[in-house]
């Protein structure tokens, strides 16, 4: 059973603390945390990104021909769009895989590479290194092995003179290019003034620690807030930090900036006043020059320009730093313009983490078939009527009392809406899982919010927060053919949608000083689709979460909007990926969730006492295994 929260316990201290000290594992009720000789479910050693990088290098080595194994390296193997590695080459590179192979994210198409039987002027490498970058030796370069850290070995690439002679063309240029792109940072950043930059680097600091994780390229060097090779402020380097790139620049006087350093400031920058810190994922597994922002910006603006009326946005006059911050300003304003009448969402490439923001077309044929399947099947179970997820709410605001009061096997409507919600959702999306969380106690957080209790919301952990996963029957193929394997998977993904939802929650708050310095993210404003997944978190990789959609949702409490609240997400382990569609369906269903707890505040804001008691592991289990 969940234990109350926020209310006294009738279990002395010392039974407390032994029912905090057994497994939380379904399969495992009633047992000692801990006390496995071995864990229950191995996960190969080089499960997700190390094993798609081994696969990606056999392909490669296995291909016909030099620009087949190129193609392979660049897409890792059909799994992320050419186009991210290409925008992830140095300079040198970049020229070089232009020149050979006619490969370039400035002129899109593919080459035949290096002529067969011509003698070889120079022998080049191709590679890949176990960030998943290819990666180039140049005639400047000495050997890969020398200088990267290789997931597989390297391929030889025979250079002509007539390639050398086109190489050192296109680098002059190229150099040239970026030299005075440089000097354009430089001479921004030094009209800005030392407040305005300083101010620039707190701004990228809390941007940093408040993103989900990246990694960017400027030149040869890596900046990431992601796990142990992190460069900047983030879940390992505290605020401050020596080793933070951006902290290590505060004190130290512009024209000692590496341009490494000056492009990463200057772009960054741009990118965060386009639409905030979560554009920076958009940049995700790229350079950080200003012909990348340009280019990331321009697209941006055709996209938007693209939904009918209002103000139309020009493009930048050049790539200069001032017009390109110019059009960063506009096209922030803009997107916050066409918000309200169009749907935006992000493509998600797991391997590289790289993010593409979309603006959907209308809801066709797909989306709402979806629905009406969805409202048939909540319709025999709750007390809502018609044809589709709007009537569906509105059908609960004219009679909302029911979502205080028991419903079936559950508690409350509310806790009944969730679940009925989300097991219909598995069945007509033809999802693995499907689940969706949110708060357990709205009269606790209601009651905080009275009183402006900061630091107490703030403190609230974990266990304050649910979420209610469904799987389908048939996902048991996945892990082992065995019910109890999926019910414990279930549970881990409910335990980290727990923990996602705790992330999120203050980021709603005033900053007082304690919710300035508890751990959390921005909260999601606008949905998303995502591709091979089960690559580098963990969590992914041992519940096989290769394809998803997630629809956050913002809920109100006491005249208070809380963003990213409530979310609906859908999981396939494999199969084909959800679509655009998909997810305009999964956004309105998500949205009646959203509607209906913010309905459900509302009557506790009048009195009612609503509680998520469900969802916890014995209710796992119990609707699972058993």
């Amino acid at each position: 059973m969940t234990l109350p929260i926020q209310r006294d316990s009738a279990l002395s201290r010392k039974a407390a603390l032994a029912h905090a000290r057994q497994s939380r594992r379904p399969s495992r009720l009633g047992q000692r945390a801990g006390a496995a000789a071995k864990p229950d479910y191995l996960v190969a050693e080089d499960a997700g990104f190390p094993g798609l990088l081994k696969l990606t290098w056999q392909q490669a080595t296995a291909a016909p021909d030099l620009p087949s194994a190129v193609n392979t390296l660049l897409t890792l193997a059909g799994h992320v769009p050419a186009d991210i590695q290409l925008r992830a080459l140095p300079a040198a590179q970049e020229c070089a895989l232009k020149v050979l192979f006619g490969r370039s994210w400035r002129t899109p198409g593919r080459g035949t590479g290096p002529a067969e039987g011509a003698e070889a002027a120079f022998v080049g490498e191709i590679g890949l290194n176990t960030s998943g970058r290819v990666v180039m030796r140049v005639p400047s370069k000495g050997p890969l092995s020398g200088e990267e850290d290789l997931a597989g070995g390297v391929l030889r690439v025979p250079w002509s003179d007539r390639d050398l002679s086109d190489y050192r063309a296109e680098l002059a240029r190229a150099t040239a290019r970026l030299r005075d792109s440089v000097a354009d940072c430089r001479e921004w950043l030094a009209a800005a003034g030392l407040a305005a930059r300083q101010d620039m680097l707190e701004n990228l600091k809390e941007a940093a620690r408040r993103t989900a994780p990246f990694v960017l390229y400027s030149g040869d060097r890596q900046y990431t807030n992601f796990r142990d090779r992190n460069t900047l402020t983030g879940k390992t380097l505290w605020p401050g930090h020596p080793d933070c790139a951006l902290s290590s620049l505060a004190a130290v006087p512009l024209e000692l900036w590496s341009d490494s350093d000056v492009l990463m400031v200057a772009c960054l920058t741009l990118l965060v006043r386009s639409a905030g810190f979560a554009r920076i994922e958009e940049a995700n597994g790229t350079q950080l020059t200003t012909d990348h922002v340009a280019y990331l910006l321009e697209r941006t603006r055709l996209a938007y320009n693209g939904v009918p009326g209002g103000q139309q946005v020009p493009p930048a006059a050049s790539t200069r730093l001032a017009d390109l911050s110019d059009l960063a300003e506009a096209v922030a304003r803009r997107r916050r313009e066409i918000t309200a009448r169009v749907q935006l969402y992000r493509e998600i490439h797991g391997p590289l983490m790289h993010k593409v923001e979309r603006v959907a077309g209308p809801p066709g044929h797909d989306a709402r078939q979806l629905e009406a399947e969805l409202c048939a099947r909540m319709r025999d179970r709750l007390p809502v009527a018609g044809d589709t997820l709007g009537e569906l709410s509105a059908s609960i605001e004219a009679r909302p009392g029911w979502l205080a009061e028991p419903h079936g096997e559950f508690g409350t409507g509310l806790e009944s809406l969730v679940y009925e919600t989300v097991r219909a959702t598995t069945a007509a999306f033809d999802a693995d899982f499907a689940m969706s969380r949110g708060m357990r106690s709205l009269s606790a957080l209601t009651m905080a919010l009275r009183e402006q209790e900061w630091p107490k919301i703030a403190s609230w952990d974990i266990p304050h927060f649910f979420c209610c996963v469904v799987p389908a029957p048939e996902a048991r193929r996945y892990f082992g053919d065995s019910s109890a394997h999926l019910a414990d998977t279930a549970w881990s993904i409910s335990a980290r949608m727990q923990y996602n939802s705790w992330h999120f929650l203050v980021g709603n708050l005033p900053k007082v000083p304690e919710v300035a310095a508890r751990d959390y993210f921005v909260p999601p404003t606008i949905p998303d689709i995502a591709y091979y997944s089960d690559q580098h978190h963990h969590g992914h990789v041992a519940a096989q979460v290769r394809f998803t959609i997630r629809s956050p949702q913002a809920v109100e409490v006491l005249g208070r909007t809380f963003g990213g609240f409530v979310d609906l997400r859908l999981l396939r382990c494999e199969g084909l990926p959800f679509d655009e569609q998909d997810l305009l369906a999964a956004q309105r269903t998500s949205a009646f969730i959203a509607k209906a707890t913010s309905l459900a505040a509302a009557l506790v804001a009048d009195g009612a006492d609503i509680e998520i008691t469900k969802f916890d592991s014995q209710w796992h289990w119990e609707k699972i295994a058993k």
